[in-house]
């Protein structure tokens, strides 16, 4: 068992329950849930079982240093008084990631600077060199400030937890896998009902939502910048990766997805076959959706329609969409907009509303739950924590 570290799981802002919840089905302990990110504790064990499992965070991040700085001066001071002999080689490469807020520092490109300087004199310093070749493997780091508070940590991931793999080809407009998991999750759907998105764009959520209901974790598929770390201890990607294999449930779950458009369903079976599961897949107006099931869940991410003509059009789709929901009294569904007055014009009150982001653009889902009460359920399907043992 490796030592017990801290490690930020970076996620959209208003998912951090959402991510919070995952963690917790994985038997990690949180430290503490902020805006925007949970922190978490654990070994390489954990970190990676965090990479491979986590669907709805960005990022996994591994801290290695805080302080206060309000000067360049104390933020050069503060970055060089950490052992980064400890976990950079003096053959890597070294590149620096930031961000700042509400700091007095706040031009981000000078804080990268400045760290970088930084660390590479304090290298000097540790292996008795003047110069660093950098021609090794890449390490990221990350210098985040927030209210002068400074956050040095490592990238565990490389390309961000988004990047399952298996979405080569695109449509305009496509949702982050990401965030198409943590609509799904908080449809409450976990397995064991139908689940249907009538405008399914590049087919993100349907995937998602039969990655989980087959408990395929997200990140099996894929590499992580950690792995490549000299400082890493034995092998716990591959072993999670192994536990991963062995954790995948059989059978299809009854998940299918359409579109109006012939282009998107037939990029949608190319993803959903490297992804590894079986949909069903239509090509339809939403117009003419008829699920072939009695009740179930409906996720989808109609057009936002942003420019006005598009907007009008837009409109126009809500309104249809209104008419084809209600004559399927005994679904969930759960929409994604960024439009200010879907529910005017949707022409009903949600039960629910959660603020979301979607590329940048604050958006909201709305849930409105069958007349029985919505049919998303915690006890669907066992979580993680109890279909793996760890």
């Amino acid at each position: 068992m490796s030592k017990e570290m801290r490690f930020i799981a970076t996620c959209k802002l208003g998912l951090e329950s959402v991510a919070a919840d995952e963690l917790r089905a994985l038997s990690i302990e949180i430290e503490s849930v902020q805006d925007a990110r949970i922190i978490f504790r654990g070994g390489f064990e954990e970190m990676a079982r965090a990479c491979l499992w986590l669907r709805s965070a960005e990022r996994v991040l591994m801290i290695v240093g805080e302080f206060h700085a309000e000067t360049f001066e104390e933020l050069y001071e503060g970055v060089k008084s950490i052992s980064w002999q400890d976990h950079i080689g003096r053959n890597d490469f070294i590149h620096v990631n930031g961000k700042s807020a509400k700091s007095k520092l706040f031009a981000v490109s000078d804080c990268q600077s400045i760290t970088k300087k930084a660390i590479v004199d304090k290298l000097f310093s540790a292996y008795r060199v003047k110069t660093l070749p950098e021609n090794g493997d890449e390490i990221i780091i990350e210098v985040g400030l927030l209210r002068d508070e400074v956050t040095l940590a490592l990238d565990c991931c490389g390309a961000g937890l988004s990047r399952r793999g298996y979405r080569t080809w695109n449509v305009a407009a496509p949702i982050a896998e990401t965030l198409g998991a943590a609509i799904v999750q908080l449809a409450r759907y976990k397995g064991g009902v139908a689940l249907c998105d009538p405008m399914c764009g590049s087919g993100t959520m349907p995937i998602e939502a039969a990655m989980i209901a087959k408990n395929i974790a997200p990140g099996m598929g894929r590499s992580f910048a950690a792995e490549k770390w000299g400082f890493l201890t034995g092998d716990p990607f591959g072993a999670e990766r192994e536990r991963a294999r062995d954790s995948v449930l059989p059978g299809d779950p009854d998940i299918w997805g359409s579109d109006i458009d012939p282009h998107a369903i037939d990029v949608c079976k190319k993803h959903a076959k490297k992804a590894g599961v079986n949909i069903r897949w239509a090509v339809r107006s939403v117009a003419d959706l008829t699920p072939p099931a009695e009740g179930g869940i409906i996720v989808c991410n109609p057009p936002y329609g942003e420019r006005l003509m598009e907007k009008r059009d837009a409109e126009k789709l809500y309104k249809v969409m209104r008419g084809v929901f209600d004559s399927l009294p005994h679904w969930d569904k759960n929409i994604i907009t960024s439009h200010r007055d879907f529910e005017r014009i949707y022409g009903k009150k949600a039960d629910r509303r959660r603020k979301l982001s979607n590329g940048g653009m604050v958006c909201t889902l709305y849930r409105y739950f069958a007349e029985e009460g919505f049919i998303g359920s915690d006890q669907s399907m066992p979580t993680i924590s109890r279909s793996l043992r760890f």
